[in-house]
């Protein structure tokens, strides 16, 4: 049975989720253990059914049997016995090739029939988790066998994984095809990022807090620093990551939606359109790209071998399924300019990249300087700045640094950091990080979901750059040793503007050798 659930949360509707891809990794990894979690958290109605489709040679009965075996080792938390066999009985599946017509015909059988056992009332969800050339013929064939149709209170929705597209015309290309059988309320583009809790409590944080908001705009914010590093390497995708590389994979979708939920005005509420207009009207104020500034602002890297956790790695090119010559960056590294009132001449810097020094996603606000005017006369030479970082992977958390006074009969300033950790306020809470996303799907809410014109307006800020990076290939790759902190044109891209970039960890050796003085316990003399 599902565990009572009392709170304001309202229960999903009854649904079918059909999940094309089953047998890939992120159904056993992610969706059915989240599905697991909601239903524990009494948040899956009991009109519930998953049907799973794939070209996989397994019965129903065998594929219930390797999920209850595979699922175990990638579930956030203990699997909670009852809470599985209630949902194994829920599970079935299809097999069958994505262009089959007939295999359609086999799944809309399935789905009617889950229909009629469990009762969800014609309603069905159908979540692509395939290869993105699959995204337009698999929405096809479901609109020919009229599975995407809503009528008689029935709906019908869409959730498409990312990439959505590899460039400007190929997410424009890919909005029109699916638009031809769906509606723009019907499809769900995912990101995975925005199931984080700290993720989504930056609106909260900055919108229910007088103390923060008043100061959240150029009069008080020197600049922003975003940064989505990885300890990995290309592992097992070295295929897809020749055709991708670090720009398309994270910026124009992770790292946007980052970069809008912290620029993004206040919405008139938070209705789903509301929230989504404020994130649009960041990406169109993003100042364009020329092509000399695409070789002044941006930088591309990628790690050679080098020591990671202890153990000696291979470089990129050295990776299965990657050319031995590639070109393709690894590293990432942008600055870009918000022309609105708020932003206007407060730089943004975006990082990410693979086989960096440390695993972390934070977003930090750099603020100005105060005036020295008060310490004149002492021997503080120097002022540190408040900042504040939002922790959003591994550990979930806010911090604030500030000076403060060290004790002791001579003026002496520390930095002193005011941490808030989700963990260890609200308790440890096993999460896949789909949870959220998959409910608000079955409910009909899309305020984490990107839109057509979100998604158009990434890839504009993306072409010029895609543009500029074709037109002239890298030179010197691998630029960057694997553990490092990516190449020595990051660090120069801010240096130039007489800023530095947060120092992760606690006492680090930079790339030129010098010794960055551990963050918590720095003293100003």
């Amino acid at each position: 049975m599902i565990a009572n659930h009392q709170d304001s949360n309202p229960t999903a509707a009854p649904c079918v989720m059909v999940i094309f891809g089953a047998s890939g990794d992120l159904t056993k990894r992610k969706l059915i253990p989240a599905l697991c979690n909601l239903a524990l958290d009494g948040l899956l109605p009991q009109q519930f059914a998953i049907v799973g489709f794939a070209t996989n040679d397994y019965t129903t009965e065998g594929f219930r049997k390797m999920l209850g075996d595979e699922i175990p080792k990638y579930a956030p938390g203990p699997l909670d016995l009852k809470t599985w066999d209630w949902m194994r009985e829920r599970i079935y599946y299809v097999r069958g090739d994505f262009q089959d017509v007939e295999a359609y015909k086999r799944l809309r059988e399935q789905i009617e029939q889950a229909d009629q056992i469990h009762n969800t009332l014609g309603n069905r969800f159908f979540y692509l988790a395939v290869a993105p050339r699959f995204f337009s013929p698999i929405v096809k064939k479901l609109g020919e066998c009229s599975l995407t149709k809503e009528e008689n209170g029935h709906w019908a929705r869409v959730i498409v994984e990312k990439p959505f597209g590899h460039d400007l015309e190929s997410a424009k290309q890919l909005n029109q095809d699916l638009k031809q059988v769906l509606t723009e309320n019907q499809i769900y583009r995912i990101d995975h990022y925005l199931g984080k809790e700290t993720v989504q409590n930056v609106m909260v944080f900055r919108f229910s807090n007088n103390i923060i908001e008043p100061l959240w705009n150029r009069n008080y914010v020197d600049h922003v620093q975003i940064t989505a590093a990885e300890t990995v390497g290309v592992e097992h995708r070295g295929g897809f990551y020749e055709t991708a590389g670090a720009l398309r994979d994270m910026v124009p979708n992770h790292l946007f939606q980052l970069l809008t939920m912290t620029a993004m005005e206040p919405p008139i509420s938070f209705d789903a359109d509301q929230v989504r207009n404020k994130q649009a009207e960041v990406l169109h104020a993003i100042q364009p790209f020329t092509p000399e500034d695409v070789l002044k602002n941006t930088v591309r890297g990628q790690y050679g071998g080098g020591i990671v956790d202890g153990q000696r790695v291979a470089g990129y090119r050295s990776e299965p399924d990657v050319s031995p010559d590639s070109n393709t960056e690894t590293f990432v590294a942008l600055k870009l300019q918000i022309d609105n009132w708020r932003w206007a001449g407060v730089p943004f810097y975006l990082r990410t990249g693979k086989r960096l020094a440390q695993r972390t996603t934070e977003i930090v606000i750099q603020f100005r300087r105060t005036p020295f005017v008060l310490f004149r006369n002492t021997s503080v030479r120097n002022l540190e700045t408040n900042r504040l970082v939002i922790h959003i992977q591994p550990e979930e958390g806010i911090s604030l640094s500030f000076g403060a006074k060290v004790p002791g009969s001579v003026m002496k300033l520390g930095l002193v950091n005011m941490d808030f950790d989700y963990s260890t306020y609200f308790g440890l809470e096993h999460s896949t990080g789909y949870e959220r996303l998959l409910r608000d799907c079955m409910a009909g809410d899309a305020t984490l979901f990107q839109r057509s014109d979100m998604v158009e307006a990434g890839w504009n800020v993306i072409q010029p750059i895609l543009d500029v990076w074709r037109a002239l290939p890298a030179r010197g790759f691998p630029n960057y040793a694997a553990g490092s902190w990516g190449p020595i044109e990051a660090d120069d891209l801010l240096e130039r503007d007489g800023r530095p970039w947060r120092r992760i960890g606690e006492e680090e050796v930079d790339k030129r050798g010098r010794i960055a003085v551990p963050e918590k316990t720095g003293i100003i003399t």
